[in-house]
């Protein structure tokens, strides 16, 4: 079959890749990131992608390419391959205890000419940052981490949070870099329901901003939701939007959410290793190669028709198929995985295709937690 004929999903040599393995599809991935662009108007200003689902320098530099320079990361290694890959501005998402945040400011102290910041929802935190970037003779950005709902991290809008900015106004090496506000607790499938849900937080965040200007603030940048409800963010001139499920996409996210059009842009790679019964096979692709932290289905199989997961175990998936008959053992099964960005954690590199081949590997570089810092 000729590449124009195959499925989009198909590689040629397949026969060369070992699996499990993840297919990554450039193309798809740049028009992700135009998909993204889009979203804001080409205002690349108001994007800033985190690059947990990536992890990838490759990658996030073709984000860079494309005039995105500012991202947010969840671990030290994150933010150290964001800069690598030519990031000029570098957000830390989580609060970061002692010893990751000396991490953190010599990474920052190995990059003066970057932008480095973290969130923080408390005074000890804002003592601790201060007292090291002071001792490193660097000044740290610290965003108030706002909790809008998600009980998860972040300080509750009102009079407290203001005080905590004020806070950081007066300790030296650092100052307030702006405001964070993560939705992670919205994922409604209907669009008027996750409006509706975005609409009663944007106006605790506009009385707190209001509380701010109030208190001798002056306009602060708002960093605001996650990938559900990018949309939503998108529409507000005033929020920098913080997607990241979107670059590679989604099993999970293409069956929940209609008005995000992003494109599939990897693919899990299995095999056939046994047919124990005349219906069932069972695929080398375990806990150990796709997310599986949800109930079944954790992945779409792109040309397989799977009637029942019958049991997934580390290595191992067993499903029933009235198409058992038409597999073999040793032929290639392609899937989507439900949950994209824990998948990605789990292999070392991407096999990129192009024209229907594998040609080349890219290294999931930060799926490891310590780099150089």
């Amino acid at each position: 079959m000729s590449p124009a004929n195959q499925p989009w999903y198909q590689i040629m040599n397949v026969e060369e890749i070992p699996s499990p393995a993840l297919l990554l599809f450039p193309d798809r991935v740049q028009s992700n990131i135009q998909g993204m662009l889009d979203m804001v108007d080409g205002d690349t200003e108001r994007l800033c992608p985190h690059v947990k689902t990536i992890k990838t320098e490759a990658i996030i530099r073709m984000m860079v390419r494309s005039g995105i320079k500012q991202f947010k990361c969840a671990t030290i290694a994150e933010g150290e391959t964001a800069i690598k890959a030519g990031a000029a501005s570098v957000l830390l998402a989580i609060q970061p205890t002692t010893s990751n945040a000396k991490r953190w400011i010599n990474l920052a102290k190995a990059h003066p000419d970057r932008d480095f910041g973290t969130i923080v929802d408390c005074k000890e935190s804002i003592e601790s940052l201060s007292e090291l970037s002071k001792q490193n003779r660097i000044s740290l950005k610290l965003w108030i981490d706002l909790n809008i709902g998600m009980n998860r991290t972040g300080i509750l809008p009102g009079e407290e949070a203001v005080k905590l900015g004020e806070w950081i106004q007066s300790h030296g090496n650092v100052e307030l870099g702006g405001i964070h506000a993560y939705d992670g607790h919205l994922h409604q499938s209907s669009i008027q329901e996750r409006q509706e849900a975005c609409e009663c937080w944007h106006s605790k965040l506009g009385a707190f901003v209001s509380l701010l200007k109030k208190n001798g603030f002056d306009r602060l940048p708002i960093i605001a939701g996650g990938t559900p409800t990018f949309s939503m963010q998108a529409a507000n001139p005033e929020f920098i939007c913080s997607p990241g499920t979107t670059v590679l996409w989604d099993a999970g996210y293409a069956s929940q959410y209609a008005d995000l059009d992003f494109s599939w842009a990897c693919v899990v790679l299995a095999r056939v290793i046994s047919k124990p019964a005349p219906d069932l096979l069972c695929l080398d692709l375990g806990h150990k190669a796709v997310a599986s932290e949800m109930a079944p289905p954790r992945m779409n199989c792109l040309n397989l028709k799977v009637d029942e997961w019958v049991s997934h175990s580390e290595e191992h998936l067993v499903v029933r198929s009235s198409d058992a008959s038409l597999f073999s053992v040793g032929d290639t099964v392609y899937a989507i995985p439900w949950h994209i960005c824990p998948t990605v954690a789990l292999h070392q590199h991407f096999h990129v295709v192009e024209n229907s081949l594998a040609k080349e590997k890219w290294m999931i570089e930060s799926r490891n937690r310590m780099l150089t810092f």
